[in-house]
């Protein structure tokens, strides 16, 4: 890497001609193949989103998430509607294109518009959502709105440190491990040591190929099954001579 030097002989970082800064987010639909985006309603969707909810064989779901399990739906409903108000996070529900069904949520959080930093959180996956191909496409759909539409520097994904699902699917859509922020939260009565991941614009352009090509239709065959891992497409796109095997 090449080391710039200031007046001073200061080593510094690489200059940014132009820069300006990026816009807020805002609520706006996001098409998919499988799945589409829409700016989260408590009036259209807490009653899908609960129903979806129900399908839990047990609370697990929320482990790790800062709000939850709900014993009713007065609750949820009542969190689904404060989520709905809020603008940062910016929170967008997750249609099922099949059934027209909100199913899962996730957000847009600690815009800063000036740096060209923001994070997506709150991901909040039902059973109906979890692990299935729209899952990966919610994602997709707003890293293409961050980075593609809004133009920002860098993505970041943030968990508990000791949830392991989110850690794997954080790096299986591409995001960099930066290390641990210990005894960063509390939450739920007890200490989080934060997991950190990134994505930088320098690097979405591969990733975007990867999973363009992963959520393709013609990677799955007529009972929904993968023809080649996203693992692998993203191991081709950093590697362009395996593309060739």
């Amino acid at each position: 890497m090449t080391v710039l030097l200031n007046e001073f002989n200061q080593p510094v970082g690489a200059p940014l001609t132009g820069w300006q800064g990026c816009p807020l987010p805002q609520h706006c639909n996001l098409q998919g193949h499988y799945c589409h985006l829409v700016p989260l309603n408590a009036a259209s969707h807490s009653k899908q989103l609960y129903a979806a909810w129900l399908q839990a064989e047990d609370d697990r779901g929320w482990t790790w998430l800062p709000a939850g399990p709900f014993a009713d739906f007065a609750s949820f409903n009542q969190f689904i509607i404060q989520a709905a108000e809020s603008r940062d996070p910016l929170h967008y529900a997750v249609i099922d294109n099949a059934s027209g069904e909100a199913t899962g949520s996730l957000a847009l959080m600690r815009h800063d518009p000036k740096n060209g930093v923001i994070e997506v959180g709150s991901v909040i996956f039902s059973p109906r959502l979890q692990h299935t191909t729209a899952a990966t496409e919610a994602h997709a759909l707003l890293m293409h709105y961050v980075f593609d539409t809004l133009g920002y520097r860098r993505y970041e994904w943030k968990c508990d440190s000791l949830n392991a699902p989110s850690r794997r699917a954080a790096e299986r859509l591409g995001f960099t491990f930066e290390g641990i922020f210990r005894q960063a939260i509390v939450y739920k009565g007890r200490n989080r040591d934060t997991a950190w991941f990134s994505l930088l614009d320098s690097e979405w352009p591969q990733v975007r190929d990867a999973l363009s090509a992963w959520l393709s239709p013609g990677n799955f065959d007529e009972h929904g099954k993968q023809r080649q891992a996203l693992s692998v497409l993203r191991a081709r796109q950093q590697n362009p001579q395996e593309q060739q095997k």
